[in-house]
């Protein structure tokens, strides 16, 4: 048997010990997107749908300025190459993005959250619609815009949402 199968064997029994430790903190399984929601969730006081399955949106703000308001959040490792933006009804979305990758070959994005981002839906798909930009999987979003949408760690010029020192601290441990 060639040492790097042995290695990789080794290596992935290791992570889905991880895998199944974080899914035992979360509800959810350890993916991005599961963790990404749990970890929104507890900063924006969210309650997440019962099903992470369910179209459209992800919960519902339960506090805040924007209580009862409809959030899809969404975790990437570079918010930048685009986000997944869906037709069926959601007031907010709020994207947890890592860095900017370096260029050239990648093989390994760390997993933090380097920034967040949060779009009303109906300006966002406003303004998609007057450049003729496509909306669905991997919708592109200048950086204009992310800077416009920006929460964490700086706000933008104008920020849709500002965050309280413990917003910023609980988002400070994932970076």
């Amino acid at each position: 048997m060639s040492e790097d199968l042995r290695q990789l064997a080794e290596l992935l029994r290791a992570r889905d010990e991880l895998d199944f430790k974080i899914a035992e903190v979360t509800g959810r399984s350890a993916r991005r997107g599961d963790v990404g929601e749990f970890i929104a969730a507890q900063v924006f006081d969210i309650e997440l749908a019962m099903t992470a399955t369910q179209p459209g949106h992800d919960g519902r703000f339960r506090s805040g300025p924007l209580h009862g308001a409809t959030v899809n959040v969404k975790m990437y490792g570079e918010a930048v190459a685009g986000i997944d933006l869906s037709p069926h009804p959601c007031d907010y979305h709020l994207v947890l993005s890592g860095p900017r990758r370096p260029a050239g070959v990648v093989r390994h994005h760390r997993w933090c959250i380097a920034a967040a981002y949060l779009f009303a839906t109906g300006r966002l798909f406003e303004q998609l619609n007057e450049r003729n930009v496509k909306i669905g999987i991997a919708t592109s979003i200048r950086k204009s815009d992310l800077e416009a949408a920006r929460i964490f760690p700086d706000a933008g010029p104008t920020p849709p949402l500002s965050l309280s020192a413990k917003q910023r601290a609980l988002l400070s441990l994932f970076s």
